[in-house]
């Protein structure tokens, strides 16, 4: 078998393990019902993935690095926070699963995993912050704090708004209004607290 083969079969191999843990929960999933899914026998399937927790780890990395990856947008958009809004938006139509699971099943990694995964959250909320506001203006707890929650947002949003009535341009539209809303409010209401 090519590499090119091995390779797409790994990837698919991954993306039915991912709608697996996404649909029943990672904690729920066993790994002879992990295998049964993917095609494999039990003994077989550590050939291909070290273990399930490992395969967990990897997906939210994986999401994560690509969230990073978000913060990078091209220099022909208007402003670079519109760029990463609608880049958000689109990994989010791309990967809801891996959004989910990201949330839900964070905590079924060992405590190393669950520490690298925060190293790179955070390193993506520093990178965010810094893309927003250009420079440090708010004091270090505060810029912590917005970050999180303006990350939280970024990445819940697009769910949250799925089952709206409203189209997708208008709920695009509409995820980008509250959020350089509450930015700008964010940012304009530490300028006021700090000239009083």
């Amino acid at each position: 078998m090519d590499a090119a083969l091995r390779c797409a079969n790994f990837e698919e191999r991954r993306d039915k393990a991912l709608e697996l843990f996404a649909e029943k929960g990672f904690g729920q999933v066993s790994m002879r019902e992990l295998a049964a899914h993917l095609g494999l026998t039990a003994g077989s399937l550590y050939h291909h993935f070290p273990s399930k927790q490992h395969l967990l780890f990897d997906l939210i990395e994986e999401l994560f690095e690509e969230l990073l990856a978000t913060l990078h947008p091209p220099r022909r958009e208007t402003t670079a926070l519109a760029a990463v809004i609608r880049a958000h938006w689109a990994l989010h139509a791309e990967r809801p699963l891996q959004f989910r699971l990201a949330e839900r099943d964070l905590c079924c990694l060992n405590e190393d995993q669950q520490e690298q995964i925060a190293a790179l959250r955070g390193q993506y909320e520093r990178q965010l912050l810094q893309l927003i506001t250009g420079k440090n203006v708010l004091p270090a707890a505060s810029l912590q704090a917005a970050g999180h929650v303006i990350a939280n947002l970024l990445n819940s949003l697009p769910g949250w708004l799925q089952d709206s009535p409203l189209a997708q341009a208008q709920r695009l539209a509409l995820m980008e209004s509250m959020l350089l809303g509450a930015i700008e409010r964010t940012l304009s209401g530490h300028c006021m607290s700090a000239a009083a």
